[in-house]
């Protein structure tokens, strides 16, 4: 496999010209738009099994690395005169633009190409994805009793033939 360079045909964020990423020549590497980062810009090197994020915020340099198989699919997104493949992440802000361009033809093709290379499905957003929103914990009764009391056996109704009516008790003293 040969290494690729931001000067092998990718095109740098800001650029005039559309963004086209090959699926055929994994192991990639470009720089993606991130208003988050310094700069505006986020590093991106994208395998067939694994995306590796990398950016600084606040001068912190991180690396994120993520399984394919994490993301949601490809989606198609609308953009003014263009449409755009994004490799889609339940993160908004983790998705990763794939392909722009203003050709149909070109973006049927591309898109089920990342679709069959990454094995993931084909999606259509018509609306920003929300992240999904927390799993609730344990179960509704963990809020109302203590762990432990859970456990424990509650106090039933008292058994009547234990209960020993107007007997003398024995008790032993020194």
């Amino acid at each position: 496999m040969r290494r690729q360079t931001t000067t092998s045909g990718i095109n740098p964020a800001g650029s005039s010209r559309a963004l086209r990423l090959d699926p055929l020549s994994l192991p990639v590497s470009f720089d993606a738009h991130d208003v988050r980062a310094d700069n505006g810009v986020r590093r991106v090197e994208l395998h067939r099994e694994r995306v590796v994020l990398r950016r600084a915020v606040q001068g912190m340099r991180m690396a994120i690395n993520l399984r394919v198989t994490d993301f949601r699919g490809i989606a198609l997104r609308g953009i003014d005169d263009a449409q755009m493949l994004v490799l889609l992440h339940r993160d908004p802000s983790l998705s990763i633009p794939l392909c722009v361009s203003s050709d149909r033809e070109e973006i049927a093709a591309a898109w089920q190409k990342w679709s069959d290379i990454f094995s993931l499905p084909q999606l259509t957003e018509e609306a920003p994805c929300e992240p999904t929103p927390r799993r609730r914990r344990r179960n509704a009764i963990r809020a109302r009793r203590p762990k432990f009391l859970v456990r424990r056996r509650g106090g039933g109704s008292v058994d009547a033939a234990n209960v020993h009516r107007d007997e003398r008790e024995i008790i032993a003293r020194n």
